[in-house]
């Protein structure tokens, strides 16, 4: 029999979900860096098998809004709860689990296997381990809990191995040979996105959105034109740096990184523009793909 379902992550930002997604499906198919609000969309990794399809689901990290890109965000975190066949919601051994308690509560409601995956171990000792294995328990009495390092790939296996045994019997949701729900522009503008994480610092990852005006394969090569949106011209003016060498250092990553994402030759061209309130714009929002309703 055939097994296929959706097993989505969620938690706190920072705690390691797509760290977590990319071993899980295998692939690079979520950016993971050191730095909080990383992942802004809900992203599928779907992993196939000859008896199995698992629809992995990154999502943003869990935080009380402060804009409309938040609130956005927040929808997709709270989507992944409503069609989860598998839940996994991250945590660590660094986070208070009481933060955030009102979407643990959401997560208390539902009538889904939840592992509760405790990341970070190596950080901690076996005496602090106990302890908040004892507090997620208290948390969320039906969820089982098990302590993972994604970074050093500890217990991973024994969650997929899990996660196959809870996964409902299932004709595969995709066609076999499909990696992601997203598009190829997509993954142009989150490697764009990812150097600027990596760049900048203080405000200015957070303040950019990237946009790709142009896509076209020909003779074998890939030609984009992207769009770095900011909300100033100050920061416009960290973003391109001193004689553009900033943007060129980021834009030499991102055309290198994508050559070995699409397996071709890149033609990459990134401009920078200023749009004082994209992040509380609907019009931008659904432009980037933030226009999902509860």
């Amino acid at each position: 029999m055939h097994k296929a379902g959706f097993v989505n992550i969620v938690g706190n930002p920072n705690v390691g979900k797509s760290t977590l997604m990319n071993l899980l499906v295998g692939e690079r198919i979520s950016i993971a860096t050191f730095k909080a609000q990383t992942t802004r969309h809900r992203i599928m990794g779907i992993l196939n098998t000859d008896e199995a399809q698992i629809v992995f689901s990154d999502t943003p990290g869990v935080l009380k809004p402060n804009y409309k890109l938040q609130e956005a965000m927040l929808r997709f975190s709270r989507s992944a709860l409503r069609d989860a066949d598998v839940l996994l919601y991250v945590t660590d051994m660094v986070e208070s689990p009481e933060k955030n308690s009102e979407f643990i509560a959401e997560v208390r409601k539902l009538d889904v296997p939840i592992l509760v995956l405790i990341n970070k171990i190596d950080l901690s000792n076996q005496n602090e381990l106990v302890k908040r294995v004892e507090l997620w328990h208290e948390l969320l009495p039906e969820a089982e809990i098990l302590p993972i390092s994604a970074l050093a790939k500890f217990n991973v296996d024994v969650v997929m191995k899990r996660i196959m045994e809870l996964l409902p019997d299932s004709p595969p949701y995709f066609d076999k040979d499909q990696l992601t729900d997203k598009p190829a522009r997509f993954f142009v503008t989150e490697i764009i996105r990812e150097k600027i994480l990596l760049h900048y610092d203080k405000e200015i990852p957070y303040v950019c959105e990237v946009a790709v005006e142009y896509f076209k394969e020909k003779d074998g090569s890939i030609y984009i034109k992207a769009l770095i949106f900011v909300e100033r011209d100050s920061q416009k003016g960290i973003i391109i740096g001193h004689e553009g060498v900033a943007l060129k250092r980021v834009a030499t990553e991102a055309r290198r990184e994508l050559e070995k994402f699409f397996a071709k030759r890149i033609f990459l061209e990134i401009y920078v523009k200023v749009d004082k309130d994209w992040r509380n714009s609907d019009r931008q929002l659904r432009r980037f793909g933030y226009d999902q309703k509860d």
